[in-house]
C-alpha cells in the first residue's frame, strides 16, 4: 500500500486517508505502542540528525536519533531505579536540550507519564500543576528547582552535567512495553497562574490521530527540516512541533532561551529549514525585526497556529519567504481541525482563512439553536466528534467556496449601540498603520453604547493625541465608522499567554480593576 508520506495533493488527502493508512505508518498496532519508540527508537539505524538546538545565543547543537535512543534509555533506567512505576508522573521543566528529551522520551518508554512544564511558570503556576498531576520527579534546572514546591514522595532532580554524565553508567538501550491505550503524556493549556487549565490527557496511541495534523496541517514529509520555534511545554512545540515530524524520522528544529525574531530568520537560513510552523506572534517578530533582507531561505512550507495573522504580517511572509503562510486551527482538547495543507499544489490557499476540514471531519458553524448557519454568516464553530457537536467557543463563518473564517473567540466579540464588532478586526486594521508593531482591543464600558472599543498599542513613536487620531482614522477608512476604538491606549507591551496569543483577557481584567478603583475614589469622603 502507498503511504500516505507519499502523497501530497489536497485530492489525494480527500481519496486515500483512513484510520487504517495512518496505523501503517508506524510500528506499534492497536494493542502494543510506545511513542518513544515510534519518534525515537525506530530511527537510529537511519544514522539521521533529530534535532537541531536553536539557542538564542547562538551556539547551536545538533543531537543524533542514536544519542536520544540511548541517553532516554538510560533515564528511563534510572526512573527504575528510583522505583518510578508505570503511570507515575514525571515532570519535566526545561529548555529544548539533550536532558529534556532524555527525560521525556525516557519516562514515556518505561511506561511513565511525562508531564512538559513552561520553564517560565513561576512559584504559583508551577506549584499548581504540581499539586494538580502529582508527579514523582521533577527534572528541571538549578535556576528552576526553588519553584518546585516541597511535599511527601516528590524528588527534584538538577538535570545539570553532573547528571547526565552519572546516566552513562546505565544501559543505552531499553525494551518498551506500553499499551496503546496507556496514558503518556499530560498537556496543560495555556492560562494564568490563578486559573489552572485543566491537562489534557494524552495515551500512546493519540500520536496516530495526530498524523493528521503533521500531514494536513503542517505539511510534514519525510525529508523535510522542519521548525517549529513554540516552547514544548505546549501543544504546538511538543506535538505538532517535536512528535509528529520526529515520527517521521524528519529532523526537527528547536527553539532555547529569549525569542528573537532575527535570531530565527539567522537559523532558517543557516540551517537551511524548508519547513516552518510557528505561532502569529512568532511572525510578527520576525517582520519587526527589520533583519529579513539579511539572509537567505529556502522555506517552501509555512504555517501558523494561535490566532489569526494580521494582514500587513502576512504580506511580508509571502515577500520575504515567497510563500504564503497556511493556517492550522484547533485546540488542545479537540486537536486540529482546520488545515490549509501546505505543499499541496491543488490547494489554493486563502490568506486570512482557516482553510478547510481535515480529511475525514466534520466541521460546521452553527447558530444559537444548533443549526448549521447559511454560508456567509457567522455562528460557532463545531467539531462533530463521538456522535455529538463539541463546542470550539470560537466564532465563525464559511465562505461560498467552503473555506471557514476566523470571526474571534465568542467572548471577544464587542456589542456597542447594538453593533457587533470583532476584535481581530479592529486589531488587523490599527496593524495597518506603519507606526504600529502591535495591537489589542476589547470593549470597555460605556454609559451611552454599553460598549465602546478600546485599543492597547505598542509603538517605538510616543503616543499623542495626533497618534490616536490617526490610528481612529484608519480604523474609520479601513472598516466602518462604528467600529473606530473610541480609546486609544499607549502601553510598553501586551499582556500574553504562555503560548504567545493576546491575552485579552487579562486586559479586560484590569480594566474591570480599575474602573472599580475609580470608583471607590469617587465614593471616598473628601477630607
Amino acid at each position: 500500500m502507498t503511504q500516505l508520506t507519499q502523497f501530497t495533493s489536497y485530492a489525494d488527502a480527500q481519496a486515500h486517508c483512513s484510520s487504517e493508512a495512518l496505523w501503517s505508518l508506524f510500528d506499534g498496532d492497536r494493542e502494543r505502542f510506545n511513542i518513544a519508540h515510534e519518534c525515537i527508537d525506530r530511527h537510529v539505524e537511519s544514522g539521521r540528525d533529530a534535532v537541531v538546538l536553536v539557542r538564542a545565543d547562538g551556539h547551536d547543537e545538533v543531537l543524533s536519533f542514536s544519542a536520544i535512543s540511548e541517553e532516554s534509555s538510560r533515564f528511563a533506567h534510572f526512573l527504575m531505579g528510583r522505583n518510578v512505576k508505570p503511570g507515575d508522573r514525571v515532570a519535566v521543566m526545561l529548555e529544548p536540550s539533550m536532558a529534556f528529551y532524555a527525560a521525556i522520551f525516557g519516562a514515556i518508554k518505561m511506561g511513565a507519564i511525562a508531564v512538559p512544564l513552561f520553564t517560565l511558570f513561576g512559584p504559583d503556576g508551577v506549584k499548581l500543576r504540581v499539586a494538580d498531576c502529582k508527579p514523582r520527579i521533577v527534572v528541571t534546572n538549578s535556576e528552576k528547582a526553588p519553584a518546585v514546591p516541597a511535599q511527601d514522595g516528590l524528588d527534584v532532580v538538577i538535570a545539570d552535567a553532573a547528571f547526565l554524565a552519572d546516566l552513562r553508567g546505565y544501559p543505552g538501550t531499553f525494551a518498551v512495553n506500553t499499551r496503546a491505550d496507556d496514558l503518556a503524556i499530560f498537556q496543560y493549556t495555556s492560562g494564568t497562574t490563578r486559573e489552572l487549565p485543566d491537562a489534557v490527557k494524552h495515551t500512546h496511541r493519540a500520536l496516530v490521530t495526530l498524523m493528521l495534523a503533521a500531514l494536513y496541517g503542517t505539511g510534514v514529509r519525510p525529508g523535510d527540516r522542519f521548525i517549529c520555534p513554540s516552547s514544548p511545554a505546549w501543544g504546538h512545540g511538543l506535538w505538532h512541533g517535536t512528535l509528529a515530524p520526529l515520527a517521521m524520522g524528519v529532523t526537527v528544529g528547536a527553539y532555547a532561551g529569549k525569542f528573537s525574531g532575527e535570531r530565527l530568520l539567522q537559523a532558517l537560513s543557516t540551517h537551511r529549514f524548508n519547513n516552518l510552523s510557528a505561532a502569529a506572534t512568532h511572525y510578527r517578530m520576525m517582520r519587526n525585526s527589520g533583519a529579513a533582507d539579511r539572509y537567505q531561505y529556502g522555506l517552501d512550507k509555512l504555517s501558523f497556529t494561535g490566532e489569526p495573522i494580521d494582514s500587513e504580517t502576512a504580506a511580508f511572509i509571502e515577500a520575504t519567504f515567497g510563500q504564503k503562510a497556511c493556517s492550522m486551527y484547533g485546540t488542545t482538547e479537540i486537536g486540529v481541525c482546520l488545515v490549509s495543507y501546505p505543499g499541496a499544489k491543488d490547494f489554493p490557499v486563502k490568506s486570512g482563512s482557516l482553510g478547510k476540514p481535515v480529511p475525514g471531519l466534520r466541521v460546521e458553524v452553527q447558530d444559537a439553536d444548533g443549526n448549521a448557519c447559511a454560508r456567509g454568516v457567522t455562528g460557532e464553530l463545531k467539531l462533530w466528534r463521538k456522535g455529538e457537536w463539541i463546542a470550539t467557543k470560537d466564532l465563525g463563518r464559511v465562505d461560498e467556496d467552503g473555506y471557514f473564517w476566523h470571526g474571534g473567540r465568542a467572548d471577544d466579540v464587542i456589542i456597542s449601540a447594538g453593533w457587533t464588532i470583532g476584535a481581530v478586526e479592529v486589531e488587523d486594521a490599527i496593524l495597518k498603520h506603519p507606526d504600529v508593531q502591535e495591537a489589542a482591543a476589547i470593549g470597555v464600558p460605556d454609559a451611552l453604547r454599553g460598549l465602546v472599543v478600546k485599543a492597547f498599542v505598542v509603538s517605538n513613536r510616543p503616543g499623542s493625541d495626533a497618534f490616536v487620531q490617526e490610528i481612529q482614522d484608519g480604523v474609520r477608512q479601513r472598516l466602518s465608522q462604528h467600529e473606530y476604538p473610541r480609546q486609544v491606549a499607549f502601553v510598553a507591551e501586551l499582556p500574553k499567554t504562555p503560548a504567545g496569543k493576546i491575552h485579552r483577557k487579562k486586559l479586560r481584567e484590569q480594566e474591570a480593576a480599575n474602573a472599580e478603583l475609580a470608583e471607590q475614589a469617587s465614593l471616598a469622603p473628601q477630607l
